[in-house]
């Protein structure tokens, strides 16, 4: 089963107008110039830039994200964005579940597939997060760690086409920690195996496994080059034009 690279930027909580304008259209023009059809680039800056970015990206095949979203449509949610806003806004894709907002604002298993699910029936493409602890992998629960995650975040009407998982180990962010080569094989087999049981093989043989936790351009050959890993999710390293697209050209088979 072929699946198509998918490159994405997670932004975080980074960029003011003028830098984050600058950084989509030399994203957008690089991504032009390559030319790439084995390959999808994705950009995922914060809620006050997504206007501003998706004018930047005008007549690219670069794609635009958001980082979370809301699971009802409208109403008195102060604060809160719903995919359909996304939707209009004109995002492809939304994350949710990253760590950070399991963490910092303590959502659950539950939540985050409300979420994702909501995302869905608007129309989007939802990237879901998973990933295990510092203390969870020192303990050997990885695996099991994910696939908690996967059981509960992911909804049943996702499928290879609508979804895309990302495994980012939470104690490889933005540290500049990596798992071994052959760790991330075996969390990423694993992940689709588990993804197999909750929706079939079939969808699991179609749905990307992205791994994000520190990929940079001195390490993503080797990363994307593994048979499970289908791309990644970028943070740090998506916020420079040059190490973003030469995390993209390492994935060049």
């Amino acid at each position: 089963m072929i699946r198509k690279t998918l490159i994405a930027g997670n932004w975080k909580m980074n960029g003011l107008l003028e830098d984050g304008i600058a950084l989509a259209k030399g994203v957008a023009q690089e991504v032009k110039k390559a030319g790439r059809k084995d390959c999808e680039f994705l950009i995922c800056p914060p809620f006050t830039l997504l206007s501003s970015a998706k004018k930047a990206i005008k007549g690219t095949k670069l794609m635009l994200g958001a980082q979370d979203c809301h699971y009802a449509e409208k109403g008195a949610h102060t604060g809160d964005i719903s995919a359909k806003m996304l939707q209009d806004i004109g995002c492809q894709y939304v994350i949710v579940g990253h760590s950070e907002r399991r963490t910092n604002h303590y959502e659950s298993n539950e939540l985050i597939k409300q979420k994702a699910e909501a995302a869905i029936n608007t129309g989007l493409k939802v990237i879901i997060c998973i990933g295990e602890t510092e203390a969870e992998k020192d303990a050997g629960k990885t695996i099991a760690v994910c696939s908690a995650q996967i059981e509960g975040s992911v909804p049943e009407i996702s499928n290879g086409q609508n979804t895309v998982i990302a495994y980012e180990p939470v104690w490889a962010i933005g540290t500049g920690r990596t798992p071994t080569t052959a760790e991330v094989e075996e969390v990423h087999a694993a992940i689709r195996k588990v993804v197999a049981k909750k929706l079939g093989r079939a969808n699991a043989n179609k749905m990307r496994i992205l791994y994000g936790g520190s990929m940079k351009p001195s390490n993503a050959k080797e990363l994307l080059a593994l048979p499970d890993v289908d791309g990644g999710l970028i943070g740090g390293a998506s916020l420079k034009v040059a190490d973003f697209m030469a995390i993209g050209e390492a994935s060049k088979q």
